[in-house]
Order: C-alpha cells, then structure tokens, then sequence
C-alpha cells in the first residue's frame, strides 16, 4: 500500500462466531507467548471468582452496579466492506499525525505507519498481537504490572483473559514525536463488547503525544467496552494522553488507567467523557522517581440519565514529586456524575506537592454530583489540598450576557463552554484542544435535540 498505510490484506478475519464474554475465554491465541496465555488463564480463573460489585463496597458507593449486567455481550465478527469504507472515511480527525491504528470490533482496519526517520530512530508503533511476538520482553516487562486498585479488579481480570486488540508503543532515549499518534477503537454490533488496550513505554528523555479515540458505529446499538492503558514515562521523558470517549449512549464502559512516572519525567492525561449510558474511568498515577509530575485532567458533559463515575488515586511513592488533579463536569436533565478520588503520600515522599479539585456545573435541578475527594498523607514537609464544589450558572454572568441581546440559551452555551475551557487549555496543544472543542459543542446540539 502507498503512503505506508497497511488495509486488511494482513489482518486475517476471525469466523463467525459470537461468544458471550463471560462463557469462556476466547481461542486462537496458541501463536502467542506462553507466558501471555497463562495470563489470560489467570485472568479468566479471577474473573470467575470474583464476586460482582455491590453498592456496599467503598469503591463503588453511589455507582450504578445494575449497569454491570455483562450476559447480553458477544465477540463480534469484522464489519461489512461497506461498513469497513465507512469507519475509515469517519475515522480522519487530525490533519498531522506520526502513526494511526483503527480498530473495529477488536478487528483491526488500517494501520498508518510511522515516518521512515521514526522508524530508523527505533520508535516502535504496532498493534499489540505483533508486538507480544516481536518485542516479547518489552511488552511481558510493563503488561498489566500495576494491580487494579481503584475497584474494577474484576473487570481488569476479564480484560487480561479477553484482550486481542490493542496498541504497543515504545519511544526510545531522547526521541520526540512533534505530531500526535491516533488509535481508534469502534463499536459496530449491537451487543459488541470490546477490550482495547494501550501499552506505552517512553524512554529517557523522549516526548509523545498519544490521542485515542473511543466511537459507535451507531448511534443506538448497546455495547460493552472494557479497556486498560499501561503508560510509562522513563526519566525525564514527557508524556501526553487525551481519551476522547463518544460511544453511543447505549454503551456500558469501563476504562483502567495506570500511569508510572519517574524521575523528572511529566505525564499529564486528559480524558473527554461524552458517551455511554454508564462510563466507568480509573486513573492511578504512581509517582516513583524525584522530580516526577503528573497532571490529571477530565472533562465530562451529561445529559438525559447519563452517569459517569471517575475513581482516581494520586500516589506519591518518593520525595519532591507533585501532581495536579482538575476535572470538570457539566450536568443536565437527569445525569448523574460521581468522583471519588485520594491523594496519598508515601512514607518518606516527603516535600510532595499535590492538588485535587473537582468543580461540578448543575443545569437542572434533578441533575446529581457526588464527590468524595480524600487526603492520605504518610510523611512530613508536604503541601496537599483537595475539594470539590456543585452550583448552578451564575444569575449574574447570565445576566450580563442577556443585556447584551445574547438569548437566554445561547448564553448558558457559552457559560459553560467557558466553565469547561480551562481544562482543554491546560493540554497546550492547539490541533487536539480544538478537536475536543468541536466535540463539546456536538455534545451540546445533541442535547438540544
């Protein structure tokens, strides 16, 4: 193919089967790695021993368990031609880029490969099946190493028994990508489950962007997604992650994300909840080298009965690190959102500096925020603070802009348009914050239908 782009000529298409997820662990993995079959073996042998979460357990208080029924979710098969046309044409958000991905139903489409000069500077960027058979020892050392702790053990187990689609990225010392890689994961089945996994490994002093996008084919069709991130950012390195989350509002979704910052490297993450009748996200950030920062930006808009649910842990393992939590998130109708998030410091971390603030914008009266913000604090010489507001539009702003002829409805838009803009700002990268932008304001019009 020119242009570097590989189609489905070398993916080989699975049959037409369609097994549920929670009947047995999915076949056809005997050409990979012992070592990740017995993982997956492990993983389906603790999902199967798990029990289901209750509204009793701490990391699920307030959450809508009833949301978790897996039994209607299958594997399903590759998409039509036509379909498969169609999600390529829908899948072109960014002008530049280093490398694209495009997954459908776990299947992949299209690969857009790197630039020879990345390639040559030993950047690695494959779909994960090809990397556990060519970088083996790269991709067995950083797999799933950090325990789910914020709750979804269960559902991370379930990922390492039926994870077969994601990406591998590796990025060596002092490297920089300038353009952002994209990976796509789309629902296209009703009742489709899919389990995308992102495993990347910045090296000393290299720089990356990464940008995932999370889709539905339709716009109605129910669906499960399950995904796990592994990133790693080496000494000194700097890592950016945005998560731009639209399935439909149909979906169930459950994202895990563990973040390992070392020493002077930064990792910041920016995740755009949009979609999915129950979404899930839990972020740890684990800061285990001096010097290391991480930034945790989220942003979600809801509407109708909506509910997202964001659980994270800020974790200081050593001393003069710092972190910095801000997420936003704009309610109408009936929507529910609930955070519940900890800063802890380690024994030792001393001089660690954290931040954790989450700020709530009610549109109706029978929207919901709940917000359980929580300081752990082991050492001394720290500077830690947290809190978490929920208010309504501002009567005077609104007002200001009514005496300007601005109607009543378009006023609120900007308000709030203003009220999210502070956290896509703090991304500084103008192509990306755009994108999400025009994602927000179809959010909104989607509403006003």
């Amino acid at each position: 193919m020119s242009n570097g782009t590989a189609v489905l000529e070398e993916v080989t298409q699975t049959p037409a089967v369609k097994s549920t997820i929670t009947s047995s662990p999915q076949e056809g993995a005997d050409d990979l790695p012992l070592w990740f079959q017995q993982q997956r073996e492990q993983g389906w042998r603790e999902f199967s021993t798990m029990p289901n979460p209750t509204r009793k357990d701490q990391a699920w208080r307030f959450s809508n368990v009833d949301a978790l029924d897996l039994s209607p979710y299958r594997f399903a098969n590759a998409p039509s031609d036509d379909e498969q046309v169609e999600i390529l044409e829908r899948s072109a958000m960014l002008n530049g880029k280093s490398g694209r991905l495009i997954f459908a139903n776990d299947q992949l489409l299209e690969r857009d490969a790197l630039p020879e000069s990345l390639r040559k500077a030993g950047v690695i960027f494959q779909p994960l099946e090809r990397a556990l058979i060519e970088h083996e020892d790269l991709v067995r050392k950083h797999f799933m190493t950090q325990p789910a702790v914020l709750g979804s053990a269960k559902f991370a187990a379930l990922h390492r028994a039926q994870v077969r689609a994601g990406a591998f990225i590796y990025v060596p010392r002092a490297v920089e990508l300038e353009l952002p890689i994209e990976i796509f994961h789309w629902l296209v089945d009703e009742n489709a489950a899919v389990f995308p996994h992102l495993l990347l490994v910045a090296d000393e002093l290299s720089k990356i962007t990464v940008i995932e996008h999370f889709r539905s084919f339709d716009q109605t069709a129910p669906g499960f997604a399950c995904g796990v991130n592994d990133l790693i950012a080496g000494r000194g390195a700097m890592v950016k992650y945005i998560c731009a989350q639209r399935w439909n509002e149909n979906v169930t979704a459950l994202q895990i994300n563990a973040t390992t910052v070392e020493r002077d490297a930064s990792a910041m993450s920016l995740n755009l909840h949009l979609g999915g009748s129950y979404s899930r996200f839990e972020s740890l950030s684990r800061l285990v080298g001096e010097g290391a920062r991480s930034d945790l930006l989220a942003v979600a808009v809801a509407h109708r009965k909506q509910e997202f649910d964001a659980r994270t842990l800020q974790d200081h393992v050593s001393p003069h690190t710092a972190s910095d939590l801000l997420y936003k998130n704009a309610l109408d109708d009936r929507a529910r959102t609930t955070f519940g998030g900890l800063i802890r410091v380690e024994p030792h971390a001393h001089f660690t500096d954290a931040y954790q603030k989450v700020r709530n914008l009610l549109l109706s009266d029978d929207a919901e925020a709940n917000s359980m913000p929580g300081l752990e604090i082991l050492a001394d010489n720290v500077r830690c603070t947290h809190g978490a507001t929920s208010g309504q539009i501002d009567e005077d702003e609104l007002f200001y802009l009514r005496t300007r002829g601005i109607p009543v409805k378009v006023a609120q838009h900007l308000i709030v348009t203003g009220f999210l803009n502070e956290v896509v700002q703090r991304l500084d990268q103008a192509a990306i914050a755009t994108h999400l932008h025009r994602l927000i304001e179809q959010k909104f019009a989607s509403g006003a239908d």
